[in-house]
């Protein structure tokens, strides 16, 4: 694992909400809430994206302070603006990768070999994998070197089947993640609908949905806070 205190954020390429007409893409809160908790503990952020460039944005809020301040970072500005691909980044550079959510991300993420590329590397040198909300779309390919699922047999929260149908599209997605997760051999919970739950299982780090962003970002700093100070 680096020496180096930095993660790594995934972000979204895919713009289209299905066949509604909507756009969508990275689900700001979902970045801006964990880059605070990470910022204030001394962490640097960098940005990724499945396709580089400029990655679509979902839901901007700057009457919330956070979100503003993560918009009008001098660092996160220039980052965002033009995004490196996976291919261009070096996993160990990093201590943690983070997979934002947004419903843009189950369209690319789960297919994104150069994301999960990156994830699997960072794992096995010793970091930490986390996802908040949709983002552990990530995680249903996520294979280690033996070939195992990284979920398998693990705890961890991601959007409910129950908040997708709350939320009108699931005949939107191309799967229900919980179900797929689930499937992959992951050990879901989940909270009642769009309410915060944080779980930790070692090394992985999950969120169920945007109220889950900020203790996301807060349980992401202990654990590798934990993993620093051994």
């Amino acid at each position: 694992m680096s020496s180096a205190r930095r993660v790594l954020f995934a972000l979204t390429s895919h713009d289209k909400l299905g066949e509604t007409g909507r756009t969508t893409g990275f689900y700001l809160p979902e970045a801006a809430h964990p880059w605070k908790a990470l910022t204030d503990a001394g962490f640097e952020v960098d940005l990724v994206s499945v396709a580089g460039g400029r990655p679509p944005m979902d839901d901007a809020d700057t009457s919330d302070p956070v979100q503003k301040a993560f918009l009008e970072d001098p660092r996160i500005a220039t980052r965002l603006d033009s995004t490196p691909r996976p291919e261009e980044i070096t996993p160990a550079d990093y201590d943690a990768i983070l997979f934002v959510g947004g419903h843009g991300t189950m369209w690319d993420f789960p297919d994104s070999t150069g994301l999960t590329a990156i994830a699997r590397s960072i794992y096995e040198a010793g970091g930490v994998v986390s996802a908040v909300c949709h983002g552990p779309a990530a995680l249903v390919n996520l294979t280690l070197s033996d070939g195992s699922y990284l979920v398998a047999g693990k705890n961890l929260a991601a959007f409910t089947n129950d908040e997708e149908e709350a939320a009108g599209l699931t005949n939107e997605v191309p799967f229900a993640l919980q179900s797929k997760l689930e499937e992959r051999g992951a050990k879901h919970s989940g909270a009642p609908n769009f309410e915060a739950h944080v779980v930790t299982d070692g090394r992985l780090v999950t969120g169920q949905n945007p109220a889950s962003a900020p203790g996301l970002g807060e349980a992401l700093v202990r654990v590798l806070s934990d993993e620093v100070s051994r």
